[in-house]
């Protein structure tokens, strides 16, 4: 038998820098072009999966439109109950009619909240209007009406109810609770500029109450008129509901006051039935107005120390007759003196004829 030796391998790696070197295989031609010629067929079928996952992807919503159209249109869904709250001046009736009507057509899981809301709000009653779902047959209404704050009474003599921002309700009735007084001098026209100024008369309404509300004023007052908010007038109630007291634009609950001071003193002169109007516009002047056309003026000196006015009523109507009876007596008297003269004459001259007769029979004799 031969001896195998087994020859040790040569260590072909060669240090270089102090780095191991490694030997690579070389690539063959021939697999080279194999891959170059399959090269576009993979390119290919490369984009199959991407165009797969969108078709899948626009067959999977489409089917979710479908069940969710068919899903709304079930009878499921349909309007079966209304729930409305919140109703004291408003017909709930009348608001889940209309709720109704406007889900009927689309269901409730399709039905359209907001336009609801804006429909229910043209109500003249209802300030707002917050509609929910309640799934699968359901609707919930929460109603928050408008509140009455004060009475307007119209330029056909009708009494409304009025809220804050100067919305028209509805009519008072006998049962209502009387405000404190009435509002006059509203603007009916159905436009923004007529909306406008009404809010600004109810919020002028709204600082009078107060004011004159806690100075114990407002039960003296029937009603005020806000034609012009810088030129306020008082009707005035009870036994004094003939005066008019014009306060103007400012300081309202002291001018009042001051009017129904200088009132109840004039009311205890004889001319104190004859006032009809007392005009404070000017602030420090007050000018009081009889029915006769006569006027009178005080200084307002302060609170404490007011003056009385000054001029004396002018005097009753009842004493002119007397005046012209006497002038009447005068003037007959002066008429009266011509005529004794003339009688006067006429007799000397009738003496002087006698006498002179007497004479000429007695020189004849």
């Amino acid at each position: 038998m031969r001896e195998q030796t087994i020859a040790a391998r040569s260590n072909r790696r060669v240090a270089t820098s102090g780095r191991d070197f490694v030997q690579r295989p070389v690539r063959r031609e021939n697999s080279i072009g194999r891959r170059s010629e399959l090269s576009p067929m993979r390119g290919v079928f490369g984009y199959v999966p991407a165009v797969l996952k969108f078709v899948a992807m626009v067959l999977a919503l489409i089917a979710l439109v479908i069940g969710y159209r068919a899903a709304a249109s079930a009878s499921l869904f349909q309007v079966k109950s209304v729930d409305v709250a919140g109703t004291s001046r408003t017909s709930a009736e009348e608001i889940g009619t209309l709720t109704r009507r406007a889900a009927s057509r689309t269901g409730v899981w399709r039905t359209d909240l907001q336009a609801i809301s804006a429909e229910l709000e043209r109500l003249p009653a209802v300030r707002r209007a917050i509609v929910t779902r309640v799934l699968p047959d359901g609707l919930r209404v929460r109603i928050i009406e408008r509140a009455p704050l004060a009475v307007v009474r119209t330029s056909a003599g009708h009494f409304l109810w009025v809220d804050e921002d100067g919305v028209a309700l509805s009519e008072m009735k006998p049962a209502d609770h009387m405000p404190d007084f009435f509002v006059r001098g509203w603007n009916e026209d159905d436009d923004v500029e007529a909306r406008r100024e009404n809010t600004d008369r109810i919020q002028k309404y709204i600082e009078l109450s107060r004011e004159w509300g806690a100075a114990g004023l407002s039960e003296r007052v029937s009603e005020v008129n806000l034609i012009d908010v810088r030129d306020v007038r008082a009707q005035l109630a009870g036994n004094d509901s003939q005066i008019e007291v014009r306060l103007g634009g400012q300081d309202p609950g002291a001018r009042l006051k001051y009017a129904l001071d200088l009132l109840d003193e004039r009311k205890q002169t004889p001319g104190g039935s004859l006032i009809t109007y007392i005009d404070l516009t000017q602030g420090s002047r007050a000018f009081v107005g009889l029915s006769s056309g006569g006027k009178l003026a005080a200084e307002r000196l302060g609170s404490e120390d007011r003056a009385k006015p000054a001029i004396v009523p002018p005097t009753p109507a009842r004493s002119a007759p007397a005046s012209r009876a006497t002038t009447t007596d005068r003037n007959s008297k002066a008429a009266a003196k011509p005529g004794r003269a003339k009688e006067d004459n006429r007799k000397s001259s009738r003496d002087k004829k006698a006498n002179n007769n007497t004479r000429e029979r007695s020189q004849r004799q």
